[in-house]
């Protein structure tokens, strides 16, 4: 009897120690697992903060080439204005040069357009005797030219009623195209509304099962927490028990 008492209790010692021994892995591991979590976090910002770091050594670097660019278009500009005024000056010198030289040509126009004036009267009573012919002449051509354009306007008429109705013709295909492409439109825009209305709800419903199974992962977790806390209550119990 005192035999069998020594062998349960032998039993029950050796399932207590397993129990502790899994709750303590358990517990390490998820310990472990944090820290290397955590360790990872810090190596990640460290690699953001040196990514950021050189980002901002870049940008100073390109700023201090804009400035030196700019300082390098400055000088640029400050010798092209000196050039530029040098320049000027050579310009101001020719033109009072020029200037110079159109007096004297303008004073010497003045005296040609005397001479000029003289022929140009003489000229002018010999175009009057011209115009007065040409006169007759555009006359008689206003006449046939008139019945040209009568002629002309007829043409001009019967064309129009064909081109009229050509485009009238031309209006009624494009209205009845016009009708077609729009039902078109309209069939495509219901069918991509469709589409769209499916894959509106494929995203939906591949949405719930991820909530779900984030759910169902949650209440496993609760499930195996729960689990590990009434197992270490057990063991509590019995070690009270014992002592």
């Amino acid at each position: 009897m005192v035999k069998k008492k020594k062998n349960t209790k032998l039993k029950n010692k050796s399932n207590l120690s397993k129990i502790a021994s899994f709750t303590a892995r358990s517990l390490s591991s998820a310990y472990s697992s944090y820290k290397k979590n955590q360790e990872q976090k810090k190596i990640q910002e460290i690699k953001l903060r040196k990514i950021e770091e050189n980002n901002n050594l870049i940008k100073e670097k390109k700023e201090l080439k804009v400035r030196e660019d700019q300082l390098k278009k400055d000088l640029d500009k400050l010798r092209s204005k000196e050039e530029d005024i040098k320049n000027k000056e050579r310009e101001l010198k020719l033109k009072e040069e020029k200037i110079k030289a159109e007096n004297e040509r303008l004073v010497k126009r003045e005296e040609d357009n005397i001479l000029f004036n003289k022929e140009l009267r003489s000229k002018e009573k010999e175009l009057k005797l011209r115009d007065e012919e040409q006169n007759r002449k555009d006359i008689d051509l206003k006449v046939r030219e008139e019945e040209q354009k009568n002629k002309e306007l007829r043409d001009q008429r019967r064309k129009y009623k064909a081109i009229k109705l050509m485009k009238e013709e031309e209006e009624r295909k494009k209205k009845i195209e016009y009708i077609k492409i729009k039902e078109w439109e309209e069939k495509f825009d219901k069918d991509q509304k469709t589409r769209e209305e499916e894959e509106k709800l494929r995203e939906e419903r591949m949405l719930r099962r991820e909530k779900e199974n984030q759910k169902r992962l949650e209440i496993e977790e609760k499930e195996v927490k729960e689990e590990l806390s009434n197992r270490l209550k057990t063991f509590d119990v019995d070690k009270t028990t014992k002592n």
